[in-house]
């Protein structure tokens, strides 16, 4: 893939408790840089797991940093994004630690920055009206509609799927994020901010597969919970900025 030749590419895989799933996303990764002659970098950043993600780490001589504290979804992409910086990536991607996201899409959502179209783009389920690939719960749907709309209120920019967390950004955006990324709701609100601040976000279809192990962060017993305070941190980072 001729186009990625001089680019740095880090895969971040934010992973809390996915004893389940992490290798085998891992090695998925490493054998598709093996058949594509891609050479993405990975780093875990184990966020304080409780069960055995950090000796399966270990075992399997996978590249991570250890957070003897969990810091949350937000604080452990962070924590990608500082090494990423750190190390002279020109591309990051955040990548799911339980078998959600497809590894051959990662070209697809790269290519827009590649090409200085966008700054950040979003890796995107529902792009597609008859995408049939990714089965999301009424309730969910719901809730990422309320979200869109608020989006597109604040910042003109219309966002299908703003809970995506698979995504890619650029050196600069890499930046920015390594000094400031939310860490309550942090794939809606930190889409606003970087709208806010002027960058390009776009999105692209993706394929996207059930969760494979582990638990999503975010429960039907807490949704409307959820979404009140999405809908408040969206509000309070469009107005500060």
């Amino acid at each position: 893939m001729f186009f990625m030749d001089k680019k740095k590419i880090l895969i971040i895989i934010p992973a809390y408790n996915e004893e389940e799933c992490i290798a085998k996303v891992y090695k998925n990764i490493i054998e598709y840089n093996k058949k594509n002659k891609t050479a993405f970098d990975v780093i875990v950043i184990n966020d304080g797991s409780k069960d055995s993600t950090e000796e399966i780490l270990k075992k399997n001589k996978i590249p991570h940093i250890h957070l003897i504290k969990n810091l949350g979804i937000g604080g452990a992409v962070q924590t990608g994004y500082k090494y990423a910086y750190q190390n002279g990536y020109d591309i990051a991607i955040q990548f799911d630690g339980d078998g959600q996201h497809e590894i051959s899409c990662v070209k697809d959502i790269i290519k827009p920055i590649i090409d200085e179209q966008c700054d950040m783009v979003i890796g995107s389920r529902f792009i597609k009206k008859d995408n049939l690939n990714f089965n999301s719960s009424f309730a969910r749907r719901v809730g990422i509609t309320i979200i869109s709309f608020l989006i597109k209120l604040f910042t003109k920019c219309k966002i299908y799927d703003p809970t995506s967390g698979f995504r890619a950004c650029n050196r600069s955006l890499i930046e920015f994020f390594s000094n400031l990324y939310p860490v309550e709701y942090p794939e809606p609100v930190s889409e606003v901010a970087v709208l806010e601040e002027g960058y390009k976000v776009g999105e692209v279809q993706v394929k996207m597969h059930e969760r494979q192990g582990g638990r999503s962060s975010i429960h039907a017993f807490k949704s409307l919970y959820y979404m009140i305070n999405v809908t408040i941190a969206i509000f309070i980072e469009s107005i500060k900025r």
